[in-house]
C-alpha cells in the first residue's frame, strides 16, 4: 500500500492497480470493502466493521512539508476493533491525509475501563444541572457582592459568609440530581481552626460536593477560571487562590499565600494529584500541600471522594449520569515531615478507594 499526496488532496492508491494517469481527482480507493478518504466537510463517518480485519484509519490534516509518501503494512495485526471511513461526497477531496487511529475503544485515552455510553437521560440531566447552577449563581453572586464590603471589614481571611453562600449554591444545585452520603463528619476540625484539606480528584463535580461540607477553606484554581462570568468573579470574592500551571514563580507565590492565610486562621484545600484522574485510579501526590502543613504545624485532613467520576466523567462534563457519591472524612494527621505526611495521606485515601472496589 502507498499513500500519495496530491497538490489539493490525498488519495490512498493500490500500487499494482492504479497508474500515474489516474492520480487526479478520483473516488476513494476501496480495498476489501474499506473505503478511505476525507469529505470536503471533514466529517468522516466511523462505522464498525464486522467482517473485515483492516486497520483503523483517521483523517488528519495534511501539512505542506517534505514528506510525500509513506508505506502501510496491511498485514500488521493490531488486535483491536476496526472502523472504516466513508465520504459524504466523492467528487471533491480536501487537503487531508490518512493515518492510523489508536482511539478505537470507548472512553478516555489510557483508561483502564470504558466509560458508560452517553444516553439521552444523562444529557438532559446535564442540561438541567447547568441550568439550575447558572440560575442560582446569578442571584447568589449578587448577594455575595452586596456582602463583600462587610466581609472584608469583619472577616477578611476566612470569609465565612461567602463560603456559606457557596455552600447554599452547591447544595441547591447537587441535591436534585445526586445523593451525597457523608462518613466521618466528626473528624472535621472546628470551623475556626486552620487546617490543610486534601482529596483525590475524579471529576468537575468534586468542587460542588466539597462545598457542601460547610468548611471555609480556600481552593487553589487555575488563573483562567477566574475569567469565567459569575463563577470566576465569585471565586475572586471568596478569596480562591490563583495558580498558573507550569510557572514556578506562580507556584511559589501560591505556597507563600497559603502559609500566610493559615497563619491568619484560614484553611486551604488541595488536590495533591494536580489534575483529575482519567481512569479512576489514584495518582501520585505532589508535596506542596504537605510542606505547608509541616511548616505551619497544622493538621492535614484527608478526604476521599467516591463516585463522582462515574456520574460526571472527566472530559464529558456535559452529561450527568445517575448514581450516588460518598464522602469519607478521615482523622486529621499531623507532623513535621512533608514526605511522611504525603505518603500517609495517600495511603489513607487509597485504602478507602480500594475498600469501595
Amino acid at each position: 500500500m502507498e499513500v500519495t499526496f496530491q497538490p489539493s488532496h490525498a488519495v490512498l492508491c493500490h500500487k499494482q492497480s492504479r497508474s500515474a494517469s489516474t492520480s487526479s481527482l478520483l473516488p476513494p480507493f476501496t480495498y476489501k470493502g474499506l473505503s478511505i478518504g476525507c469529505s470536503p466537510c471533514r466529517w468522516p463517518i466511523l462505522a464498525n466493521l464486522s467482517k473485515f480485519a483492516c486497520r483503523s484509519v483517521l483523517c488528519i490534516q495534511r501539512k505542506h512539508g517534505g514528506i510525500s509518501w509513506c508505506n502501510i503494512d496491511a498485514k500488521e495485526d493490531f488486535g483491536r476493533p476496526n472502523y472504516d471511513i466513508r465520504l459524504h461526497t466523492q467528487h471533491r477531496l480536501s487537503r487531508y491525509a490518512v493515518g492510523r487511529s489508536g482511539l478505537t475503544e470507548a472512553g478516555t485515552t489510557g483508561a483502564d475501563y470504558p466509560l458508560p455510553e452517553v444516553n439521552t437521560v444523562s444529557k438532559f440531566r446535564g442540561m438541567g444541572f447547568y441550568a439550575i447552577t447558572s440560575f442560582n449563581a446569578i442571584y447568589l453572586f449578587l448577594l455575595m457582592l452586596v456582602a463583600h464590603p462587610f466581609v472584608l471589614l469583619l472577616d477578611r481571611y476566612r470569609r465565612k459568609a461567602h463560603m456559606f453562600i457557596a455552600n447554599v449554591w452547591a447544595t441547591v444545585t447537587v441535591t436534585p440530581f445526586v445523593k451525597i452520603k457523608f462518613e466521618g463528619l466528626e473528624n472535621l476540625p472546628p470551623p475556626d481552626a486552620p487546617a490543610v484539606y486534601v482529596s483525590n480528584h475524579q471529576s468537575f463535580l468534586d468542587i460542588y460536593v466539597l462545598l457542601t461540607i460547610g468548611r471555609p477553606f480556600k481552593f487553589i484554581s487555575k488563573t483562567s477560571i477566574f475569567l469565567y462570568p459569575i463563577v470566576g468573579w465569585a471565586m475572586f470574592l471568596m478569596g480562591v487562590i490563583p495558580l498558573k500551571r507550569m510557572d514556578s514563580k506562580s507556584q511559589l507565590e501560591c505556597l507563600k499565600r497559603c502559609i500566610d492565610l493559615i497563619k491568619k486562621g484560614a484553611s486551604v484545600f488541595f488536590f495533591p494529584e494536580g489534575t483529575r484522574s482519567k481512569d479512576g485510579k489514584l495518582g501520585s501526590f505532589k508535596k506542596g500541600a504537605f510542606s505547608i502543613a509541616a511548616k505551619t504545624k497544622v493538621p492535614v485532613v484527608p478526604i476521599t471522594l467516591i463516585g463522582t467520576g462515574k456520574i460526571m466523567p472527566p472530559g464529558r462534563e456535559a452529561i450527568l449520569n445517575t448514581g450516588s457519591v460518598k464522602v469519607v472524612i478521615h482523622k486529621p494527621i499531623q507532623g513535621n515531615d512533608a514526605e511522611v505526611l504525603c505518603s500517609e495521606s495517600r495511603n489513607i485515601i487509597a485504602d478507602a478507594l480500594n475498600r469501595q472496589g
